[in-house]
């Protein structure tokens, strides 16, 4: 199993930046995490009391609005998100072995992340290509009829790019 790196420091002023952009609107919380996660990458954990003491709330209520949203993440991610589907269509046909030979390849449990920050791989409900299960996605890419020998040419190929 994959170790996580241990998170890069976090550029404080930077989130300082994007919340300033954010004063005066009425209700700025989602759209300003959102913001901070494109461009941090993730929601630091240090910058919720910040983010908190901006917008006039308590930290635990900007904490449970990022643990609510599952596209809101508090830890460095990969840069290729990897997202086996677990929807009816991909199970019936294959989508769990499927599953077993990406975290096989990667050295992955769902939810981690590489220590060379390239892959995170999660699980989703339905990636919405169901004609064409088993599926994959990478980043904004989905990969259909998924099989053994198409898994390791994917990932030979995305390590390549």
């Amino acid at each position: 199993m994959a170790k996580q790196k241990k998170p890069p420091r976090v550029n404080l002023k930077q989130i300082e930046k994007i919340i300033a952009g954010y004063k005066g609107q009425r209700w700025p919380l989602i759209p300003l995490v959102e913001e901070i996660q494109e461009k941090v990458g993730y929601i630091p954990p240090e910058s919720i009391p910040v983010i908190a003491g901006a917008l006039g709330l308590f930290p635990s209520q900007v904490q449970a609005v990022i643990t609510f949203y599952e596209q809101l993440y508090t830890r460095p991610r990969g840069k290729n998100i990897v997202r086996v589907c677990r929807g009816t269509a991909c199970h019936v046909r294959g989508g769990r072995s499927i599953l077993k030979l990406v975290k096989q390849h990667l050295g992955l449990e769902e939810g981690e992340t590489t220590e060379d920050m390239e892959y995170t791989l999660e699980t989703v409900a339905c990636i919405g290509v169901c004609a064409l299960a088993p599926n994959i996605m990478i980043n904004k890419e989905a990969y259909g009829d998924m099989n053994p020998k198409k898994v390791a040419r994917l990932f030979d190929r995305s390590g390549k790019e």
